[in-house]
């Protein structure tokens, strides 16, 4: 029998406050768990966030082994659940940070992805407060026979990224995200959630800030590019489901991946 696994996209607009963030972290995870999910998204920058960028950035920074992590893992532990959150990671230099994703469920963090393309557009420049992430194999999770990988914001706009999390067996893109607000943004986003789900025949999840700086829509989209579950503008949790049976069926009828001639390599 087909295990179906529950994915909650938990929408919310994180703040210069980590413990309130926290707090709103633990209440979306438990409505998303009473409605069925086993793997909760949060947003990019969930346990920190300015707008615009400035030096507290840095010094709110922390480490993977820091309380962020470690109160996400115990939440993780108590629910009986994954999570997955953006974080403002501590660098090597002191002054940037790295924007990094980590998966963690009561024993610890499973997989991390720390952000590869930076948003140097659009009139904003992430670069000079973020450190790259380095090009490296995708670490994923598994949950229920499903293979989970991660990306981040921006990388949307890059197929190989999804493309790569596929070439490496994930079943789900798990994108958390502060998707900036402006003209055709809502357009562009839904637009490239779709793409990266048809192209890679997987499932998407991404986790957005809601309005005013973020776009808000946050959803799992099938792998036909069909919206399974969403939200609009509010701060709250949409619950959809993913199987493998459903996967299996669409690369029956649209073999893409094996299909194509090319293959992603590093730069």
């Amino acid at each position: 029998m087909t295990v179906s696994v529950g994915i909650g996209v938990a929408q919310f607009a994180p703040t210069a406050d980590a413990s309130a963030n926290l707090e709103v972290i633990g209440q979306l995870a438990r409505r998303a768990v009473e409605r069925g999910a086993s793997v909760v998204l949060f947003p990019e920058y969930s346990s920190f966030f300015t707008d615009p960028f400035d030096e507290t950035l840095a010094e709110n920074a922390e480490s993977l082994d820091g309380p962020f992590v470690q109160t996400l893992t115990a939440l993780a532990g108590e629910l009986g659940v994954h999570l997955v959150a953006g974080v403002a990671e501590r660098a090597s230099d002191g002054e940037r940070v790295r924007n990094t994703v980590v998966a963690v469920d009561g024993s610890g963090v499973r997989a991390l992805y720390r952000k590869q393309h930076l948003y140097d557009a659009f009139g904003q420049r992430e670069s000079d407060w973020i450190e790259p992430g380095p090009v490296e194999p995708p670490q994923t999770f598994e949950v229920a026979g499903l293979t989970f990988g991660l990306m981040t914001c921006y990388d949307l706009r890059f197929p190989e990224v999804a493309r790569v999390l596929a070439d490496a067996g994930a079943d789900v893109a798990l994108v958390p995200a502060e998707w900036v607000r402006g003209p055709l943004k809502e357009h562009h986003w839904t637009t490239l959630l779709a793409a990266r789900a048809i192209e890679n025949t997987m499932y998407v999840a991404a986790a957005d800030h809601p309005p005013t700086l973020g776009v808000g829509h946050s959803a799992i989209i099938d792998p036909l590019g069909v919206t399974v579950a969403g939200l609009g503008t509010a701060t709250d949790v949409a619950v959809g489901w993913a199987d493998r049976d459903t996967i299996r069926n669409v690369r029956r009828v649209n073999p893409a991946l094996e299909l194509r001639r090319y293959r992603v390599t590093p730069r």
